[in-house]
């Protein structure tokens, strides 16, 4: 049975990226395609690691915390993946801890300018009477 196997453009338009990122994936050792003849073609893995890339890029995880994860997957080493586990855990609880006290800090700046709004529309509002 023949793996599928997806051309750059092809995986650039199902993704919408440019090819322009995909080989930049490539340089950084995240994606290795394989070569047939002249062109470049990515396997099912190449495929899954792109999927778990733009997501951990989606959800603000460096490019060196994609890889080390990636690099945890190692099946025959840790058949449970108790490994990758761990580090997703770890660096999730952190990312969320992050966002919390961002939201806290979002959540003061509106009501501050919320605050600072409203006493220049009752100063405005007061001069024109």
């Amino acid at each position: 049975m023949q793996q599928k196997l997806w051309t750059i453009s092809e995986l650039a338009e199902e993704y919408q990226i440019s090819t322009r990122s995909i080989r930049f994936y490539e340089d950084k050792g995240l994606l290795e395609p394989q070569r047939v003849g002249a062109n470049r073609v990515y396997s099912y893995k190449d495929h899954a690691r792109l999927k778990l890339i733009l997501r951990g890029k989606r959800l603000g995880f460096s490019l060196e915390e994609i890889k080390e994860f990636i690099g945890l997957y190692n099946t025959e080493l840790d058949p449970e993946l108790t490994g990758q586990l761990q580090f997703l855990l770890t660096n999730v609880q952190d990312k969320l801890s992050i966002l919390k006290q961002q939201q806290l800090d979002l959540a003061m700046t509106l009501d501050e300018l919320e605050h600072i709004k409203s006493e220049c529309l009752k100063r405005l509002v007061s001069r024109t009477q």
